[in-house]
């Protein structure tokens, strides 16, 4: 009877060992796989990360190099949505801020430092050029100055006032005409002609919207002013 109960607890005993070790077989099995899944999936997301394309100041398509402020800026869509302007991942002038209106929009940015000086903006169809022609006489040399236009930005224009925007670099103002859209990056001082400005005509056979032409945008990076 001793040796049959002893058989019994080892069948027992053997059970027992061979439960516990098919149980963790299939629990570490299952372990691999979940570890697996976990690391191929942070493998996927990292490779995602890294794939992202990267993000410029003001949204442009590369970066700028060193001692360069990053610029981009739109004129206006019809008499619709106001122009934009952002200088070093900073909006100076949109519809969304409420500081931008009929005609030309203008900026004024630190050459120095990137730091925005005033921001204005001009009626050329209803208004006057007089308050134009005396604001741009304030402009201190070293001054970047940015315009976009919004709806006409070009009726109430005279030769003194164009004669003007021309100095901070500007072609295209000989030309503005009615309804033209016209983005522009200049400065006074400067001693050239800018390569930072895009003008589209006005023409019915062209135009983007029933009366004016497609927005005119613009990025890239505007030198810094060295002492």
């Amino acid at each position: 009877m001793r040796i049959a109960g002893a058989a019994k607890l080892v069948v027992v005993i053997a059970i027992f060992l061979l439960t516990f070790y098919v149980i963790s077989q299939v629990f570490e099995i299952k372990m691999d796989a979940n570890l697996g899944h976990i690391f191929a999936r942070s493998a996927l997301d990292a490779a995602a990360r890294s794939t992202k394309p990267p993000r410029y100041k003001c949204g442009i398509s590369k970066a700028c190099p060193e001692k360069h402020f990053a610029f981009k800026m739109s004129s206006g869509a019809a008499n619709v949505v106001g122009p934009k302007i952002c200088v070093e991942d900073n909006v100076l002038m949109s519809g969304v801020k409420n500081n931008v209106g009929r005609g030309i929009n203008m900026a004024l940015v630190n050459g120095k430092t990137g730091e925005l000086i005033d921001t204005k903006f001009f009626d050329m169809w209803g208004g006057d050029v007089a308050p134009l022609i005396e604001f741009l006489k304030t402009i201190q040399d070293g001054t970047i100055v940015l315009m976009a236009t919004y709806d006409d930005g070009a009726t109430k224009l005279n030769e003194e006032a164009r004669k003007l925007i021309a100095e901070l670099g500007s072609t295209s103002i000989a030309n503005l005409g009615f309804r033209d859209n016209w983005v522009f990056c200049g400065g006074k001082g400067i001693k050239t002609k800018s390569p930072f400005e895009q003008h589209i005509k006005n023409n019915k056979d062209t135009n983007k919207y029933e009366g004016w032409p497609e927005v005119v945008e613009m990025e890239g990076c505007i030198p810094q002013k060295q002492d």
